[in-house]
């Protein structure tokens, strides 16, 4: 067994003990970060069609970047792309309500970070850090393992060639219902 010594930096600013003038600063700017949150609460409530083109655009751009990234096969990923069309409704909705619950407060944070200031304190500080050495894999594990891993890619193949064809079925069946009056 080894030790190790590792530096790493202190990013928190110790807490000082402050006078009453710093006390009723730190109460206003409270207060005001409080206002922002709910300007922008109120901003993102009156202007929910312009939220709502926005997700619009994140959603078709992210949508096809993922999907070109993560499928490489054609076939595969036209499928995805048109899923991810037909889909494009609920996203809106859940994407929406996420937005409207979190993003007053997360823009606030960042918005009081920016007008902070603060930098943090660039201490080093020692970090002991136990290393062991690794005994490797003995020849017929790692056969066994291997093999293992190969049954395991086969299966998820196997499941998302499933997924798949009975996503793609349940859209034709769908699309096929809704056109029959």
């Amino acid at each position: 067994m080894t030790i190790v010594r590792q530096n790493t930096l202190n990013t928190t600013v110790s807490p000082s003990v402050s006078p009453p003038e710093n006390l009723a600063e730190k109460y206003i700017e409270a207060e005001r970060m409080h206002d922002v949150l709910l300007l922008l609460q109120n901003l993102i409530n009156s202007e929910e069609a312009t939220v709502k083109l926005i997700l619009d655009c994140l959603y078709d751009v992210g949508s096809v970047n993922l999907i070109n990234q993560k499928l490489r096969l054609k076939p595969l990923n036209r499928v995805m792309k048109l899923i991810a069309r037909m889909s494009k409704p609920v996203f809106k909705t859940l994407a929406l309500y996420w937005f409207k619950k979190n993003c007053p407060q997360l823009i606030t944070n960042w918005l009081h970070t920016q007008v902070s200031f603060r930098k943090p304190l660039n201490t080093p500080q020692q970090v002991a850090i136990e290393v062991t050495e690794l005994q490797p894999y003995s020849i017929p594990q790692r056969e066994s393992l291997s093999q293992e891993i190969k049954n395991l890619r086969y299966q998820v193949r196997l499941l998302t060639v499933i997924s798949i064809t009975a996503i793609a079925i349940l859209g034709v069946i769908a699309t096929w219902l809704n056109s029959n009056p």
